[in-house]
C-alpha cells in the first residue's frame, strides 16, 4: 500500500465556510473519506497547518519515506521561498494543487515558489484537484 500525504496550509481549515463560492461549500475532514474509498490501495495521511513552518517540517518528514506528497500550500504557494525550497530538497514526488484557478484570480496569485519543484501542477478543479494528483500515484 502507497503511502500518499496530504498537506494542506493555511486557511483550508476553513474550507466549506470560508468563500464558498470559489472554495465550495465541503469541508476537507469530510471529503477525505470520499478520497479513502477512491482510492484504496492509498494509505492516505493528512495534515493541515496553518504555520508556514510547520509546512516545511512535515515536508521534510515525509519527503524521503512516503511514495508521493499531494500539496496545497494556500497563500505560502506565493510568498513561501521556504516551502519552495523544502521540496526541492526532498526525494518524493510532489504534487502541488489548488481548490481555485489561481490564474483567474489575483496577479500575485499566478506565481508559485512551489511549482518549478513540484512533479506536476493542479488547479481550479474543486476538491477534485486531490483526486486528480492521486491519480498521478496510482
Amino acid at each position: 500500500m502507497a503511502k500518499i500525504v496530504i498537506l494542506n496550509g493555511p486557511n483550508l481549515n476553513l474550507l466549506g465556510k470560508r468563500e464558498p463560492e470559489i472554495y465550495g461549500a465541503q469541508g476537507f475532514d469530510d471529503y477525505l473519506p470520499i478520497l479513502s474509498q477512491a482510492f484504496p490501495g492509498h494509505e492516505l495521511i493528512y495534515a493541515q497547518t496553518n504555520v508556514e513552518g510547520e509546512l516545511i517540517n512535515l515536508l521534510h518528514e515525509h519527503g524521503f519515506s512516503a511514495a508521493g506528497i499531494i500539496l496545497n500550500a494556500g497563500a505560502y504557494t506565493h510568498t513561501s521561498v521556504g516551502i519552495g525550497d523544502a521540496v526541492r530538497a526532498i526525494e518524493t514526488p510532489v504534487v502541488e494543487v489548488h481548490i481555485s484557478n489561481t490564474f483567474a484570480r489575483e496577479d500575485y496569485r499566478h506565481r508559485s515558489f512551489i511549482a518549478p519543484h513540484a512533479a506536476g501542477v493542479i488547479v481550479g478543479f474543486g476538491l477534485k484537484v486531490y483526486d486528480l494528483a492521486l491519480h498521478f500515484f496510482k
